[in-house]
This record gives structure tokens, C-alpha cells and sequence, in this order.
């Protein structure tokens, strides 16, 4: 009898110890779902996010990713949107690039840190060396991402420089400057990299734009650019190439500036679409620029609309035009050649259909 009983025990025992292995399972398969897919939106294909676009890129395998101001990242894949945070594997939620490494990983330049997708997984990339600050090259499918705090530096980077990703490792880059006390985030990267036609590597920062061609440094400051207090100083938000070579610099503040490799003019006074020339939208805080198909220039701006510039003259579109977003944070140009304006105050994705503006996402 005492045999039987014991024998009922054990089972018990064994029965409850797998009850228990099996929930736990489960709960860390649902754990681990979330890090690979995050939230999935089939309602359609607007966007929800309600602080801006901030970034976007057209993947290699047809993806389309959202980068939000302050609410993750957003993947359109077969008609579904899959939203991803902080809870998801982003570092922050505040998205301000993305890119594609040769191999095909997905790169999300967050306000603090970097994250990167494989086509399963979304993770934190937390490798950096350190070792070789001064160590410059320049390499056909670089990455190059800002520093890893949303304003200043972390202790192991220590002054103005950029994280460069060669493919193998993320390397930390210093910037051949000497730093002045009321300098404050004057070298902090504030845009996109920027590849151009000759070689050159363009990265716009604060209070700077700083080129380098694989051998020598070119360095776009106030210095250099002959400006101060009266003229207006950098606050560089946008930098192009454009397919003529000329570096556009889009500031909040002063507007825009135009490079030819030789001198810089200042494209807003010139066109005498500064405040004091115009009765109310004006090309000052130019926040992105694009190129279309055709060559023609395009300005986003903060509540001033977007400008297009053929070359010869500007037109000015606003929400009459159907642009509803008041603050348009990034023009990309997609694979179809269209181009796409990020924006916030709404949010949204607009293009343009050759006479007004209509919401894509």
C-alpha cells in the first residue's frame, strides 16, 4: 500500500514540475516574439505616429522603415505595418537615420545608441572600439553614425568625432578640431553622412560641415565661411550632393547655403526669400533638401512649407497645396524615383503628383 502511494506522489510531482517547464516556455517564446515583430498594424498603411517622420529607407528586399521622433520605428512589409520600440530592441525611440550594410542588415541611428534589424531580430549593437581614434580610412561601403548620447559625448569618446562601421567592427573617428570652451555641441553630428561624386564624405554637424576625401579634411565653419553675429552662424540641419556637385546646407535660422567646391553663397539672401523680403512663408529654417529626377532642388522647411527650385526660379508649396505637415523632417528619394517628405505638426508621409501634395503614409 505504502509502495502505491508513493508511486501516485511521484507522478504528481512530475506531472506538475512539466505544467510548470511548459508555461514558462511559453512565456518566454511570447517574450522573445515581441523582440522579433514587434506590434503588427493591418488597418491600412498610415502611419500612426503622432510626433513625426523623422527618417526612412527603402530596404533592399522592398521594406519600407518609418523613423519616428520620439515613438521607435515603423516596417511596412506585404502591406502590414510592424511597429518597434524601445521594448522591442530599439536603444531609443527617437529614430534619426537608417541604413543598409552591404549584407543586408538594417542600421537605426537612435537618439542614444544604435540598433540593428536581421531580417528577424531586432537588437542593440553595443560593440565599439576605441583603439584607433585617429586611425581615418575611407571605404566604398562605410557607415557612419553620430556619437552615442543625444547631445555631447559619452566618456570613452571624449571629444567631436563619428562612429565609423567598415563592415567587420565600429570604430570611433576623431574629428581633426580643437574644441573652445563656448564651442558647447558645435561638432555634434546633426544629419545624415553624405557620400559625394568625388570621393568626399560629407557630415553635417551643429555648427559645421566636415568633409573628407580618404587622404585630407575640408572644414565649412563660421571661420571659414566669413560669418558672425550680423550675418547669422551655423545651425546645420540638412546637407546634398547634387548630381552637379554643388554641397547644399540647409540651417535653422540663416537658411540655405550653396557650396561649389570653390566659394559659398548664401542661396536664401540671394533669392530674397529671407522674413524681411517676403510677406510670409520664408527659406530660413530649411530642416531637409532633396533632389528629384529632373534636377530640381527641394526644401522642407519649418512653417514655411516646402520650395522647389528649377534652376531658374522657386514656387512655394503649403497645406493649401495638400501638405498638411508643418515641419518636414526628411525628403527621400524612393526606388521609383519618387520623392517622399517626412513630417510632423501632423505627421505623415507626403509626395508630390506633379501639382499638389497628397498623404502616401
Amino acid at each position: 500500500m505504502k509502495v502505491k502511494l508513493d508511486s501516485q506522489i511521484i507522478f504528481i510531482l512530475c506531472c506538475t514540475f512539466l505544467i510548470i517547464v511548459t508555461n514558462s516556455s511559453c512565456n518566454q517564446s511570447e517574450s522573445n516574439k515581441e523582440n522579433l515583430i514587434g506590434q503588427t498594424k493591418t488597418d491600412g498603411k498610415l502611419l500612426k505616429f503622432t510626433t513625426g517622420v523623422r527618417s526612412i529607407l527603402e530596404d533592399s528586399k522592398g521594406n519600407i522603415w518609418f523613423g519616428s521622433y520620439n515613438e521607435g520605428v515603423c516596417l511596412l512589409n506585404n502591406g502590414k505595418l510592424q511597429y518597434f520600440t524601445t521594448k522591442n530592441g530599439l536603444s531609443d525611440n527617437q529614430v534619426r537615420n537608417i541604413y543598409e550594410d552591404k549584407n543586408g542588415i538594417i542600421w537605426f541611428e537612435c537618439g542614444r545608441g544604435l540598433s540593428t534589424f536581421n531580417g528577424k531580430e531586432m537588437a542593440i549593437y553595443k560593440d565599439r572600439d576605441y583603439s584607433s581614434k585617429l586611425e581615418w580610412t575611407l571605404n566604398a561601403n562605410d557607415l557612419w553614425f553620430k556619437g552615442d548620447r543625444i547631445e555631447g559625448y559619452n566618456k570613452l569618446e571624449a571629444s567631436p568625432g563619428v562612429y565609423q562601421y567598415n563592415g567587420q567592427k565600429l570604430s570611433y573617428r576623431l574629428f581633426p578640431v580643437t574644441t573652445k570652451p563656448e564651442d558647447g555641441f558645435k561638432y555634434y553630428i546633426s544629419t545624415p553622412f553624405v557620400k559625394g561624386k568625388n570621393g568626399m564624405v560629407w557630415f553635417g554637424t551643429y555648427g559645421a560641415v566636415i568633409g573628407y576625401n580618404g587622404s585630407s579634411f575640408k572644414i565649412l565653419d563660421n571661420a571659414y565661411l566669413g560669418l558672425d553675429a550680423e550675418t547669422g552662424s551655423l545651425h546645420v540641419r540638412s546637407i546634398i550632393e547634387d548630381r552637379k556637385g554643388n554641397l547644399w546646407i540647409g540651417n535653422n535660422g540663416m537658411g540655405v547655403l550653396k557650396y561649389d567646391g570653390k566659394k559659398v553663397i548664401n542661396f536664401t539672401a540671394q533669392l530674397k526669400l529671407k522674413k524681411e523680403f517676403t510677406k510670409g512663408n520664408s527659406l530660413e529654417k530649411a530642416f531637409s533638401i532633396g533632389e528629384d529626377t529632373a534636377g530640381n532642388i527641394w526644401f522642407g522647411t519649418v512653417a514655411s512649407g516646402v520650395w522647389k527650385y528649377d534652376g531658374n526660379s522657386m514656387k512655394n508649396f503649403t497645406k493649401d497645396d495638400g501638405l498638411k505637415s508643418q515641419h518636414i523632417w526628411t525628403i527621400y528619394k524612393s526606388k521609383q524615383g519618387e520623392l517622399w517628405f517626412g513630417g510632423a505638426n501632423p505627421s505623415g508621409v507626403y509626395w508630390f503628383n506633379g501639382s499638389s501634395f497628397e498623404r502616401k503614409y
